[in-house]
């Protein structure tokens, strides 16, 4: 392949830079202040209203975004699938993620039966794997109730959302300013964004253990924070890559150029590039709960 060949030209996105990174920054304050301040005013409640907006909200996004087939069916399955996933950690008086398993499983043979009966049936492939990324995605993001459950839940939940949150804010931030040296061709994401994001990240998560009644030790808890915030930042780079693909603008020499790139609203891209990385966290979470 020739470096001037179609392919090997980076994609370059419509989007400006402010548009990129400010709207995602903003939203990112505004899901940590629903996850976290929503529980201290509702409880348990709180927190599940807090996690199914987000949810609705990502399945919403991912579906325009994605451009998936069959619109109104994939956003019903992923709506279902959150609705669900939510349940199944709530209900039972000893919730654990076998329930979310069983979603998983019947939310894949509801994507598979969804588009199959979808006519005509166009990007199947692209279309299927699309929604079953989607329903793993709300599903993942209902560990954060999982992880609220117990006598230190809701302390574990607030300093994990506060340091992946603050991953997200700081990541977006620096790349305003300093996007270089890019970590992928077109993306306007650069490796001092993703070192400070952890760094901030770690900091927050010793900060939070402490205000938390020693929660964890020191060291812990900046591993802890750090752990994620890198799970957040290296998502938060991938959903800056479909960001930019799904804005992208005709490459010169291209056989096949679309007359304008799709046209989306920065906060609709926003949710994608807060609530995926977000959802990839919460297990993350929950795990290292259970490690440290």
């Amino acid at each position: 392949m020739s470096p001037t060949s179609p392919a090997a030209v980076a994609l370059r996105s419509a989007l400006p830079a402010r548009a990129h990174h400010l709207p995602a920054a903003g939203l990112a304050l505004v899901a940590v202040a629903l996850l976290v301040g929503l529980p201290e005013v509702l409880g348990n409640l709180g927190r599940l209203a807090a996690v199914l907006v987000l949810q609705l909200g990502l399945a919403l996004a991912w579906v325009l975004v994605t451009r998936i087939q069959g619109f109104a069916g994939s956003l019903t399955v992923g709506a279902a699938a959150a609705v669900a996933a939510d349940l199944s950690l709530v209900l039972p008086e000893r919730p654990g993620l076998g329930g979310v398993l069983v979603v998983f499983g019947l939310g894949f043979l509801a994507v598979v039966l969804q588009q199959m009966f979808r006519r005509p049936r166009t990007d199947l492939v692209a279309s299927l794997s699309g929604a079953v990324l989607l329903i793993c995605a709300v599903g993942a993001l209902a560990a954060l109730l999982l992880l609220d459950s117990g006598a230190d839940g809701g302390r574990w939940a607030n300093v994990a959302t506060l340091a992946a949150g603050a991953a997200l804010v700081a990541g977006h931030l620096v790349d305003l300013v300093l996007p270089r040296p890019r970590l992928a061709a077109g993306v306007p994401r650069g490796l001092p964004g993703l070192v400070l994001a952890v760094l901030a990240g770690a900091a927050v998560g010793v900060l939070g253990a402490a205000t938390s009644g020693g929660l964890l030790s020191r060291t812990d808890a900046a591993v802890y924070g750090a752990v994620l915030a890198a799970v957040a930042a290296f998502v938060a780079l991938a959903a800056s890559y479909v960001v930019v693909e799904s804005t992208a603008l005709p490459q010169d020499g291209a056989e096949e150029q679309p007359a304008h790139p799709p046209a989306f609203s920065p906060w609709a891209l926003a949710v994608l590039q807060v609530v995926l990385p977000l959802a990839a966290c919460a297990p993350v979470a929950l795990a290292l709960q259970v490690a440290l």
